[in-house]
């Protein structure tokens, strides 16, 4: 299988979905965070995000990891 078969957008929507539900917050709740870290993204972008549909600008990604303690091991080998 290529690594870009199924036409997804980003790589990282999946991870981004494991630690905001193991953090046990609502999408509305992330994107209210986002915005202390001037990104301003609605729950439906990131929704778009986690189901790989939307891009993922580098500021966005900083920023989601910031909020979500992202370990950088585990945002690294998601690219990989």
């Amino acid at each position: 299988m290529k690594k870009y078969e199924n036409k997804r957008r980003n790589v990282i929507g999946d991870l981004i979905k494991k630690y905001r539900e193991n953090l046990n917050l609502e999408k509305v709740e992330v994107c209210r965070q986002l915005q202390l870290h001037a990104v301003y993204l609605d729950s439906t972008e990131l929704k778009r995000i986690e189901d790989g549909n939307q891009i993922v600008k580098d500021f966005e990604l900083i920023a989601l990891c910031k909020v979500l303690d992202i370990d950088y091991d585990d945002l690294k080998n998601s690219i990989e």
